[in-house]
This record gives structure tokens, C-alpha cells and sequence, in this order.
């Protein structure tokens, strides 16, 4: 762990060490002071020596001027680097979060994912930046201070320095509590943050059923649970933090006692003590950077271990020398197939969704999935992007095992329009251009105008430069379904999944996307999920799915034929 943390620092490593280095001569300066002190209080003050005292005032006044321009480059540049560092794991973080498998959102909530990426590296950046600043500043002014008063007297300065073992020990005692603590405190704040995001997402509903005092219950529990946690976590930094002030009280103690039995038996003469009194001045700044640094470590690694945690987490993998899936005919074949989603909140229990499915669509044809929920019909879907990885036999894509390509151009060559539509905060012109990043405005508008809403946007206020809110609240369900759908015109894909594609539509929208998804249909190969079984009259086949599996598939005729099918049952039932 701490290898991979001393990675970070490399790419700003100028930065780096420009800041210890000033450091470093911050710390000399400080050195300089009691020496002089001693100087000025046993020589110059009292043999009247003026011009010495005028001197020697003014280079303690020349050593000020050079610190405040190096306490600049310490503070501002220091905090530079342990901004980029942050900048650099956020980015990592996200990246690795872009590859990561579909099944762990399913489990990790939104609101613990964000507290990683935001609240434990902002306390990563604070511990990159100080760390390794106060540690080495802290070094460097022991052992100058020990070297100095060692020169003027040893016997005195082993008595003081005595303490530091005292100090150490306290230090690591207490650092297990704070840690246990700090990490039980973070991730509490992490479920904190879930319930927020949650709360926030759902406020809809929870003011349409009034169910506020519910909302409000929730959250005070997660909240209660982190005041305890948070209070617990700064009871054991109460206890480091007084018990660390008690040390360099005792300290001071020591040499004012020490000290001035040494003055009274001439080992030392007044200049000398006042020097150690000032020393320990300078002695305990040290001590109090370690106090901090424990502190700082204690949040700042605490962050850094979750951060490891998720960066730990297996990526989706490519097969050995994957293979491109360039311009397919799209012939899709189910062999053998069974899938189970694996919950780790559930220990590793496997719910069974597929067992042992075998079907072929057709390149270029459409397919219709119906049947009751739960029978795997958007499973089936969600596996041919290979959005989870089944357990047994094969999916293939014109005779290609789809895990021998490569996951990019497998969706690349594959475009979705779910029930549920998402849209990402920005304008209506950026959401459709998810279908192609580089698109130009008139590819962007003809796919807008194939999906039936080019004339809509064109009677807002800012058209296509229309924000549509947080996840589209500015548009309705059917708006923002057009747009989606707008997002597979300009895609263009060999294969179309289309689940519940026109289920927030309106009769008459639904009639004329229904027209224009014909148009796009043609020549491609798609698979139609929908319940509404007048959406998928006109399908090459249909293939009725339920827990049991294929139970039958035809044509809307032929299955109309059979009095006694599922689909003939479903489709009267409609009609009623």
C-alpha cells in the first residue's frame, strides 16, 4: 500500500521536492534563532556591544524575510501537489469504475461510491501534502536541536530527549484505536451520503405517498449511527491529543526543573538556559506536526485503503488476443445458455434467471421477446452486450463466441432503448449525441426528426441548447424516451435491442416512433422486449419466455392459432 502511494507522487516530483526543500531551509532557519538568543543575552547585551546586537538583529530579520517566502512555496505549491495527487486517484478511480463489472452497482449504492471519489481523497490529498512535509521538517529540527544542545550540554540534553521514547510509545498505542475508529466513521459517512442521494432521487414519490416522516426517519438513523461513530473516532483522538499535550508539558517541566538545577551548579550559565528554553520551543513544534500527522494519517490512509479497495476490484477482462467485431451480419445464437445474478449481500446466493436457453435470431430479422416478468427477457438482452457474464454454454455472433471479441466493438455494434431513460445533466443536442460523440448538428437533427421530436426541441426557448436537468426532469417520459431512441437513429447499430422501447408513449406517438423504428429495423437484427403485445403484431417471430423458458415462438399468426398457448391467452386478455 504504501508503494502504491509513493507512485502518486512521481509525476509531480518537481513540485515534490521543491517544497521538502524549503522545508528543509525553513527548518534551518528555525535552528538559527536560540543560537543567536544565546549570543546576544551572554555576549553582545551584556558587554554593550551595539553594533553586533544591531547586526546580528538584522539577520534574524533577513532569516524572517526568507521564511515568509518559503512558508509561500511550502503552503501553496505543497498543496498543489496533494491537489493533483487527488486529481490523479479520482481519475484512476472513475476510469477503473468504467470498467467495472455491471453486477457491482447493482450492489454498491450510488451515495457510498461518491464518498469514496470525493470525501477520501480530499483526505488523501491533505495527508500526500503534509505527511511527508511535517515528517521531514520534524526529523530535521530534532536531530538539529539535538546536535545543538548536545554542544552545550549533553548531560542536559539526554535528560530531555529521555521523553521522546515516552512519547513514541504513547503515540503508537494509540494509533490502532484511532485507526479502527476513523475507518468505521467513514464508511458510516459513506451510507450518510447513499441515504442523501437516495432521499434526493426519490423526492417525488416520497411527497406523492407523504411519506416524509419515513424519509426523515431513515435518514436520522444513518445520520445517529455516524454521530456515534464520528464521536467515537474523536474520543480516541481526544485521548491522543490530550495525552500528547500532557507529554510536552512534562517536557517543559523537565528542562525548567533540569535546567535549573544545572544554572544553580554552574554547568550552565544564563544564555545557555534561555537557549534550551528556547530549543524546546522549537522542539516541540516537531511534536506537535507528529500529533498532527497521526491525525492526518489516521483519515487520510483510512481514505486510501478504500480507495485501494475499489481500485482492487477485478475489471471486466478481455479474452487473450480478443478479436474486432467488424461490420456484422448479426446472426444471433443462444447455446446452452444459463444465467444466475450472484448477491454478495445474500452471502453468494445465485437466483437462477435462464437455465439451459437455446434459440437463434436470425440476422436481419426481428425477434419479439413476451411472456411475464421475470421470465429473463431483459436478462437475455443485457447478455448479448455482455453487460454480465453467463455461467454456462455460449452466445454467438455470426458463428463468434462474443467473449472472444472485444467489449468495444461488441457494443459499438449493438444500440439499446430500455423502458428506463436515462439522460445526463446537459442539453438535448449532448444526450443524442451519446449515439456518436463526433456527429455533426445535421446527423444530430435528422436523428432527431426520425425520432419524432425534432419539432418539439425546435419550440423551446434554446432548441437543441435546452438543458434537460438532473437524469431529464425538465422533459416528460415520453420526451425524454424520443430522445433516447434519437441516440440509436444516429448510432446506427447491426443489432437494435429495443426492451419496453415505447412503453412511456402516448397512442399516437407510439404509432409513429412505431413507423420510424421500422425504418431503422430494416436490414438489421432486432430484439423487441414489450408487453404490449400490439407492438410486435409485425415481428418475423416471437418467442413467448416465461421462468420455465421457450414455451413457444412463432409468428403473431401462428401463435393466434393455438387456442390453448400463453400468447393467444396474453393477447385476448390485452384486448379486453
Amino acid at each position: 500500500m504504501f508503494r502504491k502511494f509513493i507512485s502518486y507522487y512521481k509525476p509531480h516530483k518537481k513540485l515534490f521536492f521543491l517544497d521538502l526543500f524549503c522545508a528543509l531551509l525553513i527548518a534551518l532557519c528555525d535552528l538559527f534563532y536560540p543560537n543567536i538568543a544565546k549570543l546576544i543575552i551572554n555576549d553582545y547585551v551584556p558587554d554593550r556591544n551595539l553594533r553586533m546586537l544591531i547586526i546580528w538583529s538584522g539577520a534574524l530579520f533577513l532569516i524572517y524575510v526568507v521564511k515568509l517566502f518559503l512558508n509561500y512555496i511550502v503552503t501553496y505549491y505543497g498543496h498543489i501537489v496533494g491537489v493533483r495527487m487527488q486529481a490523479d486517484m479520482r481519475r484512476d478511480l472513475f476510469r477503473h469504475l468504467q470498467k467495472t463489472p455491471f453486477a457491482y452497482f447493482d450492489e454498491t449504492k450510488t451515495g457510498v461510491i461518491t464518498s469514496r471519489l470525493i470525501n477520501d481523497l480530499f483526505e488523501v490529498s491533505e495527508l500526500a501534502h503534509h505527511a511527508p512535509e511535517d515528517l521531514f521538517i520534524s526529523i530535521i529540527l530534532l536531530i538539529g536541536s539535538f546536535i545543538i544542545l548536545s554542544s552545550i550540554n549533553l548531560q542536559l540534553t539526554l535528560i530531555i530527549f529521555a521523553v521522546i521514547p515516552l512519547i513514541i510509545f504513547f503515540a503508537i498505542k494509540m494509533r490502532r484505536g484511532m485507526s479502527s475508529a476513523f475507518r468505521k466513521s467513514r464508511e458510516q459517512i459513506s451510507e450518510v451520503n447513499a441515504e442523501i442521494e437516495t432521499a434526493i432521487s426519490g423526492i417525488r414519490v416520497s411527497r406523492a405517498y407523504t411519506a416524509e416522516n419515513h424519509e426523515n426517519a431513515k435518514f436520522d438513523k444513518e445520520n445517529g449511527l455516524f454521530k456515534v461513530f464520528r464521536s467515537a473516532a474523536y474520543r480516541q483522538m481526544g485521548i491522543f491529543h490530550s495525552g500528547m499535550v500532557f507529554f510536552t508539558d512534562i517536557l517543559y517541566l523537565v528542562v525548567l526543573l533540569s535546567g535549573g538545577l544545572f544554572f544553580f551548579n554552574g554547568k550552565i550559565d544564563i544564555g545557555e538556559f534561555a537557549a534550551f528554553l528556547l530549543y524546546i520551543h522549537i522542539f516541540l513544534t516537531p511534536i506537535n506536526r507528529f500529533v498532527a500527522l497521526f491525525e492526518q494519517l489516521q483519515e487520510g490512509m483510512t481514505g486510501f485503503k478504500r480507495f485501494l479497495e475499489m481500485m482492487a476490484i477485478e475489471p471486466e477482462q478481455e479474452a487473450d488476443n480478443a478479436i474486432e467485431l467488424v461490420e456484422p451480419k448479426a446472426e444471433i445464437v443462444f447455446d446452452n445458455v444459463t444465467f444466475s445474478y450472484s448477491s454478495a449481500e445474500e452471502g453468494g446466493s445465485k437466483n437462477e434467471v435462464i437455465s439451459n436457453l437455446s434459440m437463434t435470431i436470425p440476422a436481419g430479422k426481428t425477434v419479439a421477446l413476451v411472456g411475464p416478468s421475470g421470465g429473463g427477457k431483459t436478462t437475455i438482452c443485457n447478455l448479448i452486450p455482455r453487460f454480465y457474464e453467463i455461467q454456462y454454454g455460449k452466445i454467438m455472433i455470426d458463428g463468434l463466441d462474443i467473449t472472444k471479441l472485444t467489449r468495444h466493438s461488441l457494443r459499438k455494434n449493438i444500440g439499446v432503448v430500455s423502458q428506463d431513460v436515462f439522460l445526463f445533466n446537459g442539453t438535448i443536442k449532448e444526450n443524442i449525441a451519446y449515439g456518436d460523440i463526433d456527429a455533426s448538428d445535421d446527423r444530430i437533427i435528422e436523428a432527431a426528426k426520425n425520432a419524432n421530436i425534432h419539432d418539439f426541441i425546435m419550440s423551446l426557448p434554446k432548441g437543441y441548447d435546452t438543458s434537460v436537468g438532473e437524469r431529464g426532469v425538465k422533459l416528460s417520459g415520453g420526451q425524454k424516451q424520443r430522445v433516447s431512441i434519437a441516440r440509436v437513429f444516429l448510432k446506427n447499430p447491426n443489432i437494435l435491442i429495443l426492451d419496453e422501447a415505447t412503453s412511456a408513449l402516448d397512442n399516437t406517438t407510439e404509432m409513429q416512433i412505431q413507423a420510424a423504428l421500422e425504418r431503422l429495423s430494416e436490414g438489421r437484427t432486432v430484439i423487441v422486449v414489450a408487453h404490449r403485445l400490439s407492438t410486435v403484431r409485425n415481428a418475423d417471430e416471437i418467442v413467448v419466455i416465461t421462468s420455465d423458458g421457450i414455451i413457444e415462438k412463432g409468428s403473431h399468426e401462428e401463435l393466434l392459432v393455438n387456442e390453448n398457448g400463453m400468447y393467444k391467452k396474453l393477447y385476448s386478455y390485452q384486448l379486453r
